[in-house]
């Protein structure tokens, strides 16, 4: 019998499946109407194509009391000199954060500065970024990919963090082996941002979306914070929120709601507007594709707003669902 959690499942399924698709990928950035279309719909997730969007967006949403996060997208990157462009980028980034003096987090996945070629290239690359970092206090997160990369990832990033106090790390509750990977980080204060996990992963090495998930991402977060670690919650999950308040981990040092760029800023200006504090996590460049699909597959209905953004060629100011105060622009 087919219901409707069933048809939503397979949908997303489905979805993450079209995300992998090279092939459809280069068929949308090489065919222009249909790349316009698209490119509509992830306006709503995506602050645009340029580090100037992701700069201007992040300038308003300081200015209406949230912090940010900014990231270049891309991943899987398995081209040396794209690799160093995208390093490049992330540095270009920080010191325009800096410059303009944008309180603002800078967050990026290793397989795009390296490790998608070779671990010391990726190491070297991230080394790089938070001397720079560092330099200008701005905090770099890692995010997590595929199960297939997590070893390698958490070996760089444990390296590196040895070094470099500004660097923290992403992980994800869907994964079985995450309880273990969070034991031994150690007792070391670090940034740890939990997400649920977007990827499809093989079902033995995983938890499905469910009240099982939710019950284990409630424990990661309390077996965390009993460690001292500082934590980015982000989920756009009220169950999961509700607790947090409920228990008072929100107001631990260090812990903070975070969530993404155009999804929920009904929420995202609620929870503020109560207290709490909120991190909005911010992307920017050509490599939307992926993330589109990704936003999609996370709540299927979000199909129907895409379908909707389509068809609207002037296209709203996503900032302004984050609550109406004056706006500074950027100069």
């Amino acid at each position: 019998m087919i219901t409707t959690t069933n048809l939503e499942k397979h949908f997303a399924d489905a979805m993450r499946s079209i995300a992998r698709r090279s092939d459809l990928k280069a068929y949308v950035e090489q065919t222009p109407v249909i790349y316009q279309l698209l490119q509509r719909a992830a306006a709503k997730y995506v602050t645009g194509e340029n580090r100037q969007d992701g700069l201007e967006a992040g300038r308003k949403l300081a200015d209406k009391g949230y912090a940010v996060s900014l990231e270049y997208i891309g991943e899987n990157t398995t081209d040396i000199q794209a690799c160093e462009h995208a390093a490049l980028e992330l540095t270009m980034l920080i010191r325009a954060l800096a410059a303009h003096g944008i309180p603002a987090r800078v967050s990026f996945d290793l397989s795009h500065i390296g490790l998608s070629i070779d671990g010391e290239l990726a190491y070297k690359n991230l080394t790089s970024i938070a001397v720079l970092a560092r330099q200008a206090d701005v905090e770099l997160v890692v995010s997590m990919e595929e199960s297939d990369k997590t070893d390698a990832i958490l070996a760089i990033y444990t390296r590196a963090s040895a070094v470099y106090a500004n660097i923290g790390i992403t992980l994800q509750a869907q994964l079985n082996r995450t309880a273990q990977d969070l034991d031994e980080l150690g007792s070391i204060p670090r940034r740890i941002r939990f997400v649920k996990g977007a990827y499809q992963e093989p079902g033995q090495l995983t938890i499905t979306r469910s009240l099982a998930l939710n019950e284990r991402y409630t424990q990661l977060i309390e077996r965390a914070i009993r460690k001292g670690h500082h934590l980015s919650i982000a989920t756009h999950d009220e169950s999961i929120i509700d607790e947090v308040i409920k228990r008072g981990w929100i107001h631990e040092p260090g812990v903070e709601f975070e969530m993404l760029y155009g999804i929920r800023p009904d929420l995202c200006s609620q929870l503020k507007k109560s207290g709490y504090p909120v991190r909005v996590y911010l992307t920017y460049g050509r490599e939307w594709y992926l993330y589109l699909c990704h936003r999609i597959a996370e709540y299927p209905p979000n199909v129907f707003q895409a379908i909707l953004d389509m068809t609207d060629a002037g296209g709203a100011d996503p900032i302004q669902n984050y609550g109406y105060t004056e706006i500074t622009t950027m100069t």
